[in-house]
């Protein structure tokens, strides 16, 4: 019966081993590329990690840039749960995820200063000059 116990722990352990780079094999992976500059791929992989990202050719301006969205996830070593989306245009590259970092809160006294400044802006300096 010890046996038995000592088996099943180690079948448990190897399992639950982290599985190295070269175990991890991709699961489903779609991709199409469009003659218009058009693109989306999506792939998950056998340790959960899943990603996905579209993009388009854009008009900004006078120039033509491209337009990009997507997500990512996977698990932590420790077994969290991370997740990304993102956009990226004219704008940069815009990520959004519980797990980044936020700035802090502007203080008080910063937001009733610029609220202030917007209630009465300065005098154009060079009038007074004249």
């Amino acid at each position: 019966m010890m046996k038995l116990v000592a088996l099943a722990c180690l079948v448990a352990l190897a399992a639950a081993r982290p599985q190295k780079p070269s175990d991890i094999q991709i699961v489903r992976l779609d991709s199409d590329v469009g003659f218009d500059g058009t693109f989306q791929y999506a792939y998950e992989t056998s340790d959960g990690t899943q990603a996905q990202q579209e993009g388009r050719l854009k008009q900004i301006g006078a120039e033509a840039g491209e337009a990009v969205s997507g997500s990512f996830s996977h698990k932590t070593p420790e077994g969290e749960q991370i997740s990304l989306t993102y956009v990226a245009d004219e704008n940069g590259f815009q990520p959004q995820g519980a797990h980044l970092p936020t700035p802090p809160p502007v203080p008080e006294a910063i937001l009733r200063a610029l609220e202030y400044i917007r209630a009465n802006p300065p005098k154009d300096i060079n009038r007074r000059r004249r």
